[in-house]
């Protein structure tokens, strides 16, 4: 179904073009009888999309791999270098 609106009707009544356009009719908001705007809904975003997605998209990443990369001795190699950068410039 086609919903067209003039701009004032369009903003006296925004939240409910909002839920048609969400269930899928096509929304167009006009200025002085002519198209300006489709009101659209937005597509999903791409990527994780809940907790703990990152482990089943990556079943060889176990804990201790994470662990691992966060430890102690990483903290201190990593410094090091830093600092070998910063006197060696």
């Amino acid at each position: 179904m086609l919903v067209q609106l003039n701009m004032l009707d369009a903003k006296n009544q925004l939240s409910r073009l909002v839920k048609a356009a969400m269930a899928g009719e096509e929304v167009i908001i006009a200025s002085h009888g002519i198209a300006q705007v489709r009101l659209a809904p937005c597509s999903a975003a791409a990527g994780l999309k809940r907790p703990g997605a990152l482990a089943a998209a990556s079943p060889d990443l176990l804990p201790a791999h994470l662990d691992a990369a966060f430890s102690e001795a990483v903290d201190q190699h990593v410094a090091g270098l830093f600092a070998s950068e910063l006197f060696n410039n």
